[in-house]
C-alpha cells in the first residue's frame, strides 16, 4: 500500500509540481486520506492521496480481491481567490473514502454527492466524475494490479445533477460545452438546461 501511494504522489508531483499544502482526514474504519493542494497560476488543484491504496470492489462481489480491481484518485481544479475553496478538503476526503466506506466503484460518468456545499456558499454539493488521462496520466502498476486513474471532478449544481440523472453524463457535458461553461468557476450558475 505504501509503495502504491509513494508512486501516486510522485506521479502527481511530476504532473503538477510541488504541493503547497496538504491535509489528512481519517474516518472510523478507513485508511487515512490526504488532500494535496497545487497552485498553477490562477488555478488551484486539489488531489486526493490514499483512495488508490486498495482496489475498489464491486459491492456485489462475494470477496474483495486485495490486489486486482480498479484504483483511482480524484483531482478537482477551480479558479483561485474567488471562494473559500480550501474548505473542500473534507468533502473531497469523504468522496475519496466512499469506496472503502460504501463499497462503491467510482468510475467516469458517476455522480457523487456530499449532501452539503463543497465549500462555503458553493452552489455545488455534487460532482460529475470525468474521464481520466488529461491532466495526470494513468499510473501503471506491476501486474496483476490495475493502473491508477486520476479522475477529474466537475462540480454540478443540484439542477445539473438532476438533469444528468435523466439525460446522462455525456448530454450534460455537451450542454456545458455548447454554452461555454467555465467549469473551474467556483461561483458559476447552473447551465441552461431547457
Amino acid at each position: 500500500m505504501e509503495d502504491v501511494l509513494a508512486l501516486v504522489e510522485a506521479r502527481l508531483r511530476t504532473a503538477m509540481g510541488e504541493p503547497d499544502a496538504r491535509a489528512a482526514v481519517t474516518f472510523l474504519g478507513t485508511d487515512r486520506i490526504e488532500v494535496l493542494r497545487f497552485m498553477d497560476g490562477d488555478i488551484v488543484r486539489y488531489a486526493t492521496l490514499g483512495m488508490s491504496a486498495h482496489p475498489m470492489t464491486d459491492p456485489t462481489a462475494a470477496l474483495a480481491d486485495p490486489v486486482k480491481g480498479p484504483r483511482a484518485e480524484m483531482v478537482l481544479s477551480v479558479r483561485a481567490g474567488l471562494a473559500e475553496t480550501d474548505k473542500v478538503l473534507r468533502p473531497l476526503a469523504v468522496l475519496a473514502a466512499s469506496p472503502q466506506v460504501e463499497g462503491v466503484v467510482v468510475a467516469p460518468g458517476a455522480s457523487l454527492d456530499v449532501g452539503d456545499p463543497l465549500w462555503p456558499a458553493a452552489p455545488f454539493s455534487s460532482v460529475l466524475v470525468a474521464e481520466p488521462g488529461g491532466l495526470v496520466e494513468d499510473l501503471e502498476l506491476d501486474a496483476p494490479m490495475d493502473p491508477v486513474h486520476f479522475l477529474p471532478l466537475l462540480p454540478m449544481t443540484s439542477n445539473e445533477a438532476a438533469w444528468k440523472r435523466v439525460h446522462g453524463a455525456q448530454e450534460l457535458q455537451e450542454r456545458w460545452l455548447t454554452h461555454g461553461t467555465d467549469l473551474r468557476d467556483p461561483l458559476r450558475r447552473s447551465v441552461t438546461l431547457g
